[in-house]
């Protein structure tokens, strides 16, 4: 299968919600793509291949779904995984960053003792939109001294324009306007 198939595949197994979580959105639901396992190893293939020549010391995933795409890509290249989470769920001493989201508003942090200064840093997520959870994890890599190298998505909403917010690389595999 080339690289356009397995894009193809995981559109395919993207499934939307029209008015969901309120009227006029158009949810992109990731999972669908989870029941379907060539879908997932498509999705593995495709990250493997974008990110394998990528020089990184650390893979971030955002709380919830990054974390289900940062421990593929750490086995492939052989470095650690961190987690950036919601507030209250890392013990230890942490640095927040309060975001807004497209509904509303939510605090992220990480803890501050993982990343060495000057560390590459790839961030993985599921979605990005309007860009505040991204640019929230950027903030926060940066805080600890990381330099972040990509931010690495599934989805891209670019009718949101959240690349736009980011002074990184961004790489998506399945664009939709909206």
């Amino acid at each position: 299968m080339n690289k356009n198939e397995k894009i193809q595949l995981l559109r395919d197994s993207i499934t939307t919600f029209p008015d969901f979580p309120k009227p006029g959105v158009m949810y992109r639901d990731i999972f669908g793509i989870f029941r379907n396992i060539a879908a997932v190893r498509a999705m593995k293939d495709l990250i493997v291949e974008h990110i394998l020549f990528l020089e990184v010391d650390f893979i971030v995933g955002l709380d919830s779904r990054g974390f289900l795409f940062g421990p593929i890509i750490c086995m492939e290249l052989g470095k650690p995984f961190l987690p950036i989470r919601k507030k209250g769920k890392l013990p230890g001493k942490v640095f927040n960053r309060t975001f807004n989201l497209e509904y509303g508003e939510d605090t992220f942090e990480i803890q501050t003792e993982q990343i060495k200064q000057g560390s590459r840093v790839l961030i993985v997520d599921d979605l990005l939109a309007t860009g505040g959870t991204m640019e929230a994890a950027i903030e926060l890599v940066k805080a600890v001294g990381g330099e972040v190298i990509e931010c690495l998505t599934i989805i891209e909403l670019i009718g949101l324009k959240g690349r736009e917010k980011l002074n990184v690389p961004v790489h998506s595999f399945i664009q939709y306007d909206s």
